[in-house]
Order: structure tokens, then C-alpha cells, then sequence
């Protein structure tokens, strides 16, 4: 029935622009007419309130309103063809339309069917949409007509987050709803300015093959000191003993010469081991002094302390 209401309008404009059919308005005009009524008759309404919307606006004729308006409430946007049903009696004479009976009667339903929001935002000039169609930036002069039902209010302000609320409208509603939009954020601190230092810092962590050296050096000094006092012990015992041979009647020149000989080779390495130990104790002293803490090293230089020890003498070699 609405269908075959629909293609008599479409007669009826495609009559109406027959006069002037070379007019490339009148031309692009029906073939948006025709293709929303097709799209109608399809039930795909969104894609037919386009068609006649632009059929509308290539060529405003009052029968286009009829569609548009049939269709919005057929996509139950009760608002918009509410507004749309009394724009098209406003355009049309009494009895100039044969729709205008069929109008009327869908202005009494439509009626019951919308409420009204009236909108503030703090701060004013926020741009505002219901069911993300912009309706206009606050203060408004008036309230906005809406249909019944869920409806989502948006409010945004550039610099300001946007704000978004959700209201219940039933029939006959006239609901004042205030939306505060947040504070704008804090803008970021700007990042500390970087301090270049020209200073140089130089390392005193001792090296590794430094401490090392160090180590064995006075380890080395532990070892002769103490091989010293062991031969000296053994070759006080010898001296003893050579003189309790000599006291002693009748000796041997064999076991004096014997006695003799022991207690000159223990007093000799006694000797030598405690000079080594004076020489690499000495040295090792001198290294830790002159460690990295005092004074950095060249860079790249190596040196190597070594103590060579013979039967009757004992020498210290450096190499840097």
C-alpha cells in the first residue's frame, strides 16, 4: 500500500519536470527519485532517505518531502519526520496534495512519539549531537525535538575532553539535561635541559693485572722471609752441632768437614733467601705505592717485575 503510494509521488514529480525534462536538474533529480523509491520498495531505507534527500536538494519539490518523510518513519526517526510531515504541509495547498489527509493523520501518531531535551553545557560553545547528528553549538534558543527512546547526547570543546550522556525520553518529555565538560589536561612539563660536563673523570679502581702482581708479590715475600728463617734455624743447629764435634775427642775430619759444610750451605741460603725477600718486599711496596690510585698509568704501557734467584746470588728484573 505505502509502496504503491510511493510510485504515484514518483509520477507525479516525474510529471511535474516533463516541461523542462532538458534541464539537467530535473534529469539528475528523478534519477535520485527513482532509485530511492527502488531501494524503498527493497526495505533498505537508510540507502532510500539518501536517494530522495538528494533528490530533494537538486530540485526541492514538496512531493519529495512526502517520501523523505515516510521513510524517516519507517526508519522510526519519529523526530525528523515529524519535522519533515509539517514542512511538507507548509509547501502544500489545502487539497493541492492528495497526501495531505494520510500527513495529518501521521502528525497525530508522530505527536505522541517525541520529547524534547533542553541542552546546557558548562562552558557554553560546545558543539552538541544526539544519536550523532550535530543539532547545534550552546547556548541553543530553543529546545531540540527527539524521538522516544535511548537516546546518547555528546558535547565537545576543543582543548577539552568530549563528555557523553545516555537519557531516557518518553512521550510528551521535556527534559533539561546539563552537560560539564572536563577540565583541559595539564600540558606536559617540558623535559629537563641536559648539563653537559667537560670534566674529566678518571678511574681509580686499580687493574686487575696489577692487583694480581701485587698479590703474588707479597706472597712471594712471605714465602722467601719464612724459607729464610728455616734455613737459619737449620744452620744454627748445624753450627751447634760442629761444635760439639769439635769439643768431642776422637772425631773424624770426615764428619767435621761434613758438619762444616751443612752449616755454610744453610747459612748462605738463609743469606740469599732473606735478601730476595728484602728486594721483592721492597718492590712490591714500591708498586702499591705507585698504584693506579696515586697515579694513572699510561694508556697502553705494561710492565712486568721479575726476581730470579741463583745458588749464591739473587737478581730483580723490571721491564716497562
Amino acid at each position: 500500500m505505502l509502496a504503491a503510494a510511493l510510485a504515484l509521488s514518483a509520477a507525479a514529480v516525474l510529471a511535474s519536470t516533463t516541461a523542462r525534462a532538458d534541464d539537467a536538474s530535473n534529469r539528475q533529480a528523478s534519477k535520485h527519485f527513482q532509485r530511492g523509491v527502488a531501494l524503498y520498495g527493497e526495505a533498505d531505507y537508510r540507502a532510500a532517505l539518501v536517494e530522495f534527500k538528494r533528490a530533494y536538494a537538486v530540485l526541492p519539490n514538496p512531493a519529495v518531502l512526502y517520501n523523505v518523510g515516510e521513510t524517516q518513519y519507517q526508519l522510526q526517526d519519529y523526530a525528523g519526520a515529524l519535522t519533515t510531515f509539517e514542512h511538507f504541509l507548509a509547501e502544500t495547498s489545502s487539497g493541492g496534495d492528495g497526501h495531505r489527509t494520510e500527513v495529518e493523520g501521521d502528525l497525530e501518531i508522530l505527536r505522541a512519539r517525541v520529547g524534547h531535551l533542553s541542552l546546557t553545557t558548562i562552558p557554553s560553545g560546545a558543539e552538541v549531537t544526539i544519536d550523532d547528528q550535530p543539532v547545534g553549538k550552546t547556548p541553543l534558543d530553543r529546545s531540540v525535538l527527539v524521538s522516544i527512546g535511548h537516546r546518547k547526547v555528546v558535547a565537545s570543546l576543543a582543548g577539552r575532553p568530549a563528555i557523553t550522556r545516555y537519557v531516557d525520553v518518553a512521550a510528551d518529555d521535556t527534559l533539561a539535561v546539563t552537560l560539564q565538560l572536563p577540565e583541559p589536561p595539564e600540558p606536559a612539563p617540558p623535559p629537563a635541559p641536559r648539563v653537559e660536563s667537560s670534566r674529566l673523570v678518571e678511574s681509580t679502581t686499580p687493574s686487575h693485572g696489577g692487583s694480581t702482581l701485587r698479590w703474588l708479590g707479597w706472597t712471594a715475600t712471605g714465602a722467601l722471609a719464612a724459607g729464610a728463617v728455616t734455613s737459619g734455624i737449620l744452620g744454627l743447629h748445624e753450627s751447634h752441632t760442629l761444635e760439639a764435634a769439635r769439643a768431642t775427642f776422637p772425631v773424624s775430619s770426615q764428619t767435621l768437614n761434613r758438619d762444616a759444610q751443612l752449616t755454610t750451605t744453610y747459612s748462605i741460603v738463609a743469606d740469599s733467601l732473606a735478601a730476595a725477600a728484602v728486594v721483592v718486599g721492597s718492590v712490591t711496596l714500591l708498586s702499591t705505592w705507585l698504584s693506579p690510585s696515586s697515579t694513572a698509568p699510561t694508556r697502553g704501557s705494561s710492565g712486568a717485575t721479575r726476581v730470579v734467584l741463583g745458588p749464591t746470588s739473587a737478581r730483580l728484573e723490571m721491564t716497562f
